[in-house]
């Protein structure tokens, strides 16, 4: 199907309805393995990644004797160890003036030792900016290189735990994404703790992290190299023993480099016994997705809630059923995923993009549908999110659609998106009042917006002002 024939929503609220529900119940590890997708974008690791180590961690944990609640705990540690990396996004690129997304890929791959360390910052620090620019960010980090790092893995794995609280998960997978780097010989960060004071889900995730990545770059002898090398100083020693003893069995490798990945993980103990999915908690999943996304820069903070709110008020004003809105609404929550896919040098520039630079903004809707076309639960949404840039003109991306290929569920989302982003701040712009921000929708109804979304989000807005005021003019004098 073309994408030009793909949105299957109708031009009039009336006439468009929300997807009949396929009576299969949703299975969490199916669910967060889809989305792990994301993940593994912003860390600028091949897909497949975090379903890899979670592979690898969970038969780590199988040969080192755990079961049950122990073993599931990291499973899902494991599956969701990058749940906060995009929060440090912005500022590796402020301090290390690089690419967040391909810094990451290839810090992961250096050995470990300082001089590796120092070789790496000299070659990636500063390399498109002017030669005082990059030796005050080298002299900066140089200086200052232990607080940064603590502070940059600090912010990713506290963030990453604090969504996976959100996510419901137990103490234990919380924690084991809270402590994911710290270190077996105490070298680790951000509090340098040692031996067993390290949970053991993240003793685990952080072995089959590391096994993952250096088997992607040069094979099985390199994951085994690199692991018995680092055993007793970053890794705990049991740990690589069990890998060593699980990457040994007949088919281990075989499962990770094959097309069977999927099943043979969903296949494990953890997945089979793992949570039917609630509406309530797809809601705070779609939710905690969405801090993801906007913990990427600090221009987007609140941006997927707001453009949520926005375009569940012009549902309602428009007639949408509470089913139908609540789907949108997570479409709404998620319609940015693919900007984990773009680097924050890119996405938080304060000029005009260049050609490429604009062509990788342009890029993020289509990263978007890809994600959600991944997931069995957000597929039926999947060509909404990644239209969300369309104009009813056919000047907008990335497909160029035209008014009557465009539904009313995009429409909608488009106003409550556009006008999000003219009433927040910008790298290159302050927020504009609200009077402004709908001037602007005003002018380009018909050609880019639809004029019954913008007057129905004026009549929601101009409804909350109102009942904001009252309420406030209620208050008794102090």
């Amino acid at each position: 199907m073309s994408p030009k024939s793909a949105l299957l929503v109708a031009p009039k609220a009336q006439s468009s309805s929300a997807p009949a529900s396929s009576g299969h119940a949703i299975n969490l590890a199916e669910l967060l393995a889809a989305l792990s997708h994301a993940l593994d974008l912003t860390e600028g690791q091949p897909e497949g990644h975090c379903k890899r180590a979670c592979w690898i961690g969970t038969h780590i944990a199988m040969e080192m004797g755990q079961s049950g609640q122990a073993l599931s705990d990291v499973y899902f540690a494991t599956l969701l160890k990058d749940l906060g990396c995009s929060s440090n996004a912005a500022r590796i690129c402020e301090l290390y003036l690089a690419d967040d997304i391909s810094f990451k890929r290839d810090f992961k791959t250096i050995d470990g030792s300082l001089s590796a360390a120092l070789r790496f910052v000299l070659d990636k620090t500063g390399l498109q900016s002017g030669f005082s620019e990059r030796v005050r960010a080298i002299l900066n980090i140089l200086r200052n290189g232990g607080q940064i790092a603590r502070e940059l893995i600090e912010t990713r794995c506290h963030r990453g735990a604090d969504i996976a609280a959100k996510m419901r998960f137990s103490p234990e997978v919380q924690d084991g994404i809270r402590w994911l780097d710290e270190h077996w010989d105490g070298s680790g960060k951000p509090e340098g703790r040692a031996g067993i004071n390290i949970p053991l889900p993240s003793r685990i995730a952080l072995a089959a992290q590391v096994a993952d990545i250096f088997h992607s770059e040069g094979g099985r002898k390199a994951a085994r190299a690199e692991l018995s090398a680092r055993r007793d100083t970053w890794f705990d020693p049991a740990v690589v023993d069990a890998f060593l003893a699980a990457e040994a069995r007949p088919g281990f490798w075989d499962t990770v480099e094959g097309h069977s990945l999927d099943s043979s993980l969903f296949g494990l103990p953890p997945a089979l016994g793992s949570t039917a999915i609630d509406e309530d908690l797809l809601d705070d999943i779609a939710a905690a997705f969405a801090d993801v996304i906007d913990a990427k820069s600090p221009f987007t903070a609140g941006h997927s809630r707001r453009v949520t709110l926005f375009t569940d008020m012009i549902a309602e004003e428009m007639g949408l059923q509470p089913s139908h809105r609540q789907w949108l609404r997570r479409a709404a929550l998620l319609h940015d995923i693919g900007k984990l896919a773009v680097s924050n040098q890119i996405l938080d520039k304060p000029g005009k993009p260049a050609d490429d630079e604009w062509k990788a903004i342009r890029s993020h809707p289509a990263h978007s549908a890809d994600i959600l076309r991944q997931v069995a639960a957000f597929r039926h949404f999947a060509e909404i999110a990644g239209a969300h840039h369309e104009r009813l003109d056919g000047k907008g991306y990335p497909h160029g659609l035209v008014a009557n290929q465009i539904g009313i569920e995009v429409r909608m989302l488009t106003v409550a998106d556009v006008f999000d982003a003219l009433t927040a701040d910008r790298p290159y712009r302050n927020a504009m009042p609200v009077e402004a921000a709908f001037a602007i929708l005003d002018r380009d109804v018909g050609s880019a917006f639809d004029g019954e979304c913008v007057a129905a989000l004026k009549r929601a807005t101009a409804r909350l002002a109102d009942s904001t005021t009252a309420e406030a003019t209620a208050q008794p004098l102090r």
